[in-house]
């Protein structure tokens, strides 16, 4: 399956809520590394983490889909 198709696939539900937590985490990310005011270092270099970690969570979830090939059952 090619990335386009992947990304094109249906989510499962828990990797849609793992994607809108990680679009929320790069929301708060970047706007604390936009803020208009001097914010402390410590705060600063969370928010990149932020950004980097909720982009990542947001992309690996919108490419995950289910596997619908049907597992053999094992002779009894």
């Amino acid at each position: 399956m090619k990335i386009i198709e992947r990304a094109k696939a249906p989510t499962p539900k828990f990797f849609k809520w793992l994607r809108t937590i990680g679009l929320g985490l790069a929301a708060v990310g970047g706007a604390i590394l936009t803020a208009p005011i001097a914010l402390p270092t410590l705060l600063t270099s969370l928010g990149g983490y932020f950004a980097v970690a909720g982009g990542i969570l947001s992309g690996v979830s919108q490419v995950t889909v289910e596997d619908k090939k049907e597992k053999p059952h094992e002779a009894s």
